[in-house]
């Protein structure tokens, strides 16, 4: 693969993608909003991942796109710039890396696809472990934009012939303090981990599995879950459902600290299993 997009490259997924492209010796070109001067990119592009032109100059010798521009959560800006910044983002760089000729794709979802972490009533899934056929009880902006996401990948890949991948991610967190800090929340109270179901990936495995979905051999669109297999919980994750969604249904068993979140299509389809679980 002779170069990579990276859109939102200066985050803590988009660092963490740029420093496995590095290990793998593939240039790549970072699209970001702001330049910090201390990316791993050998080309870097400032600019709207949502300005159509700004993504054409970006896409020049591009053979993937790894998208990860976005809003991240429906509480620090009005909900139609959430929504219309997310959704006007995807769009624009499927379909201008689709004109383009890119044929792999790869865009980051999100568990609150689900509709569960900022739902402003009390809502729990329908059953455990969520996999992706799973109902969206979606009444938030962000949430929603993450949807819309999802069908812009199968518009992309039904128009130009694309694969794409949509991966529904959970919090991520690098192997420092931001991990620490939310199993600490998780230790005083676990009832602040029930919306997210306790579960969390490490940006080094993220990034892997960003790798993976432009890479393996694949085709059409695909929507999966990644996360790490365990919980960012101190207690057995069945008591953890006993308390805080009593009587919902199990399609399995979850064996102590197990996350909630069915993994098998990620882990066949991309052969993606995550490789640092967090010592809680």
């Amino acid at each position: 693969m002779k170069r990579i997009l990276v859109t939102g490259a200066s985050g803590l997924i988009g660092r963490a993608v740029l420093a496995h492209c590095a290990q793998q010796g593939v240039p790549v070109t970072a699209l970001v909003m702001d330049d910090p001067g201390d990316l791993k990119a050998d080309r870097v592009v400032v600019g709207d991942a949502g300005d159509p032109q700004v993504v054409r100059l970006a896409l020049r010798d591009v053979e993937a796109v790894i998208h990860l521009a976005a809003i991240p959560s429906p509480t620090d800006h009005p909900p139609l710039e959430v929504y219309g910044n997310n959704t006007r983002a995807t769009f624009t760089v499927l379909q201008e890396a689709g004109r383009a000729g890119v044929r792999r794709a790869v865009t980051a979802s999100s568990l609150c696809v689900l509709g569960l972490p900022f739902s402003p009533h009390p809502v729990a899934p329908v059953y455990v472990p969520v996999d992706e056929l799973h109902p969206l009880q979606i009444a938030d902006p962000y949430g929603l934009s993450k949807e819309a996401d999802e069908a812009t990948a199968r518009m992309a890949a039904r128009l130009f012939g694309m694969t794409v991948v949509a991966l529904r991610l959970p919090f991520v967190g690098d192997p420092g303090d931001r991990l620490h800090d939310r199993a600490a929340e998780f230790a005083a109270d676990p009832s602040d981990g029930a919306r997210e179901l306790w579960a969390y990936l490490d940006s080094r495995d993220a990034a892997r599995a960003f790798w993976l979905s432009i890479t393996r051999p694949l085709t059409g669109a695909s929507v999966m879950f990644v996360a790490a297999p365990d919980t960012l919980a101190l207690q057995p994750t069945e008591d953890l459902l006993d308390r805080y969604f009593p009587g919902l249904p199990r399609r399995s068993v979850l064996p102590g600290r197990a996350v909630p979140l069915d993994l098998t299509f990620a882990r066949l389809v991309l052969g993606f299993e995550a490789a640092h679980p967090y010592p809680v």
